[in-house]
């Protein structure tokens, strides 16, 4: 006769670990049920780096980093500006934002504009920017790209469209200490004031966007 007591603790086992599959291996799975991510698609979290305080206090918003989301085969990937620009899995990508807290957003008319050409003419565009430095001092050139920077012009120069609104340095709020010592550190005594640039928090508030998925 078998034991109860054993055959019970084998039942629970197989349970258990029916409802809860490899931790790396659930969290695109997580992130694609019910409303599945799509090629295009922009992502958004609290990153840890040095200057995301920063730019949280500069911009007045809690989402200091960003990418876009593509699908290679099976498996999705972030291209995203960090050092050097590249594309990142996106279970890396989620676990090393603040407490892997996320935010999906895309193009309210995405099923019309990211078609199968705009979205190769997208990868062009990004493939161009593939290996190059990160913009420590947020200069609007193509020399070195921070990660809105990148977002905003894969989007333009592969489907025309604007994803947030282009502003000046001069018009975040600097006077925060942490971003007067990170802009100390990267300026000295001449911070370019008159400097075009586009944050995390103008992407993701632009009315372009509609959001499909957080946690």
């Amino acid at each position: 006769m078998q034991n109860p007591v054993l055959l019970f603790s084998f039942m629970a086992l197989t349970i258990f670990c029916g409802l809860y599959p490899e931790k790396n291996s659930d969290i695109t799975s997580i992130l694609h049920k019910n409303a599945p991510l799509k090629n295009g698609d922009l992502i958004f979290q609290t990153s840890q780096s040095s200057q995301s305080q920063a730019i949280q206090l500069a911009t007045k918003s809690q989402y200091s980093h960003c990418g876009i989301i593509y699908q290679e085969g099976e498996k999705y990937y972030v291209f995203e500006a960090i050092q050097p620009v590249k594309n990142t899995p996106l279970e890396q990508w989620i676990a090393r934002g603040k407490a892997g807290k996320y935010v999906v957003k895309r193009l309210k008319n995405a099923a019309q504009v990211l078609t199968p050409s705009a979205l190769r003419k997208m990868k062009q565009v990004g493939d161009g920017f593939k290996g190059k430095n990160y913009d420590l001092t947020f200069e609007w050139s193509d020399d070195k790209i921070y990660c809105s920077e990148l977002i905003w012009k894969v989007y333009q120069r592969g489907t025309g469209l604007e994803i947030g609104k282009l502003d000046k340095l001069s018009n975040f709020d600097l006077s925060a200490e942490a971003v007067k010592k990170k802009m100390k550190e990267r300026y000295g005594d001449r911070v370019p004031l008159n400097e075009t640039v586009i944050s995390p928090a103008a992407v993701f508030e632009s009315e372009l966007l509609v959001t499909v998925k957080s946690n």
